[in-house]
């Protein structure tokens, strides 16, 4: 009986050559959409070398060649490079707090565990969560989709932003608005798209399969930038600051009256945006808002481009001025 078990299965296995390796492998298929996936792979192989061949191209990210055809020109190498942040993060903002990660045996409660600008001055949001540190790939994936126009990326992008978002569904309402933020209507119309609405757009599929349960619905409509802002890249804190105050507006508060909000951006840099956002929404009616951004800029992060962040983040005074002020 055995013999004739291994006699059948030597008949249906195949040996795959990957794409990407050269380990061989034995695929087994159990069924016939197995089957089929198999030949796809085997003839996908040629296929990829093909294409490769003729119409070469390079990863946004690293540089190297792409082995395989994709609409989305990255690496596997560089999408593995996308870890989530850790660290002991403050509970509400996310700001990572410096504080060793290993077990001492006394965990530190969680109360404690909130930034200097959270205890100076509560956001109006009530948490904030990303995938991860705002730095390396993840950096120059999220500048290819902003300011390259790689609008493909953020299929895969999504998908982590979807996990950022998902921290929240325990703890969250289980029906919320899903408001992205948004751009100026000129500045959209000169890029083309609002990259918060594609990454959002890519998460909440993610989201309808992963947690079928959770009622979200995008709501793009309901916040609008109304007037044209400085980019805010290479802003200081307090100019990010001055830059969003009384820039965002709710043109139907009925729409977000008692609702809760779950706000959406591609980075939380020092706050200025999810604060003014929130407070706009808030305002107008929102029972709560909830913020999950793509990546997070930390401390050592904002202070490439504002060396005097860490400074004013000291300061009691400035700490209270910096939190009280609008402002992602």
């Amino acid at each position: 009986m055995a013999a004739k078990a291994q006699a059948c299965l030597a008949s249906s296995a195949r040996c795959v050559f990957g794409s990407q390796s050269d380990t061989l492998t034995l695929d087994v298929p159990t069924s016939d959409t197995s089957r089929w996936r198999a030949v796809v792979r085997v003839l996908r192989s040629p296929m990829d070398a093909l294409s490769c061949a003729l119409f070469p191209a390079s990863c946004c990210a690293c540089g190297n060649p792409l082995l395989r055809f994709t609409l989305s020109p990255v690496c596997d190498s560089c999408w593995n490079m996308l870890p989530v942040q850790g660290g002991t993060l403050c509970r509400i903002c996310g700001e990572d707090l410096g504080i060793a990660t290993f077990s001492t045996g006394n965990p530190r409660p969680e109360e404690d565990c909130v930034c200097r600008v959270c205890r100076m001055d509560p956001p109006p949001f009530r948490r904030a969560v990303a995938h991860g540190a705002y730095q390396g790939t993840l950096r120059t994936l999220i500048h290819s989709l902003k300011y390259e126009r790689i609008t493909p990326v953020s299929n895969g992008l999504g998908h982590l932003l979807a996990s950022a978002m998902a921290q929240l569904a325990a703890e969250t309402p289980s029906e919320m608005l899903v408001v992205p933020v948004p751009l100026h209507r000129s500045k959209r119309r000169t890029r083309g798209y609002n990259q918060a609405e594609l990454l959002t757009q890519a998460a909440l599929k993610v989201l309808r399969r992963t947690h079928p349960e959770w009622k979200l619905r995008l709501a793009s409509e309901v916040l609008v930038r109304s007037r044209r802002t400085a980019t805010q890249f290479e802003l200081s804190a307090r100019q990010r600051r001055d830059n969003v105050r009384g820039v965002f507006s709710v043109p139907e508060p009925r729409a977000v009256a008692g609702r809760d909000i779950l706000l959406v951006d591609d980075i939380y840099t020092t706050g200025a945006t999810a604060r003014a956002c929130s407070k706009t929404l808030l305002k107008a009616g929102a029972a709560s808002v909830w913020v999950a951004t793509l990546a997070r800029a930390q401390r050592e992060g904002v202070a490439f481009w504002d060396p005097k962040f860490g400074k004013t983040a000291v300061s009691h005074t400035n700490v209270r001025e910096m939190a009280s002020s609008p402002g992602s």
